[in-house]
């Protein structure tokens, strides 16, 4: 009986490389379009507070970071203009992160790039197999932190 042919590499390396070549095409359009400054966790913290305004300590939770290291990233995207603070009109001492108009700006051309990667994918491999690759990817999802799955799982890209 023939063995069927070991993949040349492992499913958790060509997973990384495939990311890394999404987010380096991303980059280079966002660049294109004026965003060129923006950092690693930019994107994930732009997409939880577009859903709706977050503490620095609800943000910490849901990357599983320090609260302080939350901050910093706050503190460097508020710098370059990609979200601002706002009291919290439930609690006084609470100020939340919202997005800027440069944060909803920078987002929405993300959003467009996203739209037109998958459109790219579907010429080229078909809408059955993209939904397919979708289902996998979503099921592999399955252990991210507590909310952040549900919050960035709801988002339309």
């Amino acid at each position: 009986m023939t063995r069927p042919a070991q993949p040349t590499s492992d499913l958790g390396i060509l997973v990384l490389l495939a990311y890394q070549s999404f987010v380096r095409q991303l980059h280079t359009d966002l660049t294109a379009k004026g965003f060129d400054d923006l950092g690693g966790s930019d994107g994930v913290v732009m997409r939880v507070i577009s859903t709706r305004p977050r503490t620095v300590s609800e943000l910490a939770t849901l990357l599983e970071i320090t609260p302080q290291g939350a901050a910093q990233i706050v503190d460097s995207m508020e710098r370059r203009g990609y979200v601002a603070r706002r009291p919290d009109p439930g609690d006084r001492r609470a100020r939340l992160v919202v997005l800027s108009d440069r944060g909803r700006e920078s987002i929405d051309a993300a959003r467009a790039f996203h739209r037109r990667f998958e459109a790219s994918l579907v010429r080229r491999h078909g809408r059955e197999r993209i939904d397919q690759f979708r289902s996998v990817l979503g099921a592999m999802a399955e252990g991210a932190p507590d909310g952040l799955d549900r919050d960035l799982r709801s988002l339309y890209l």
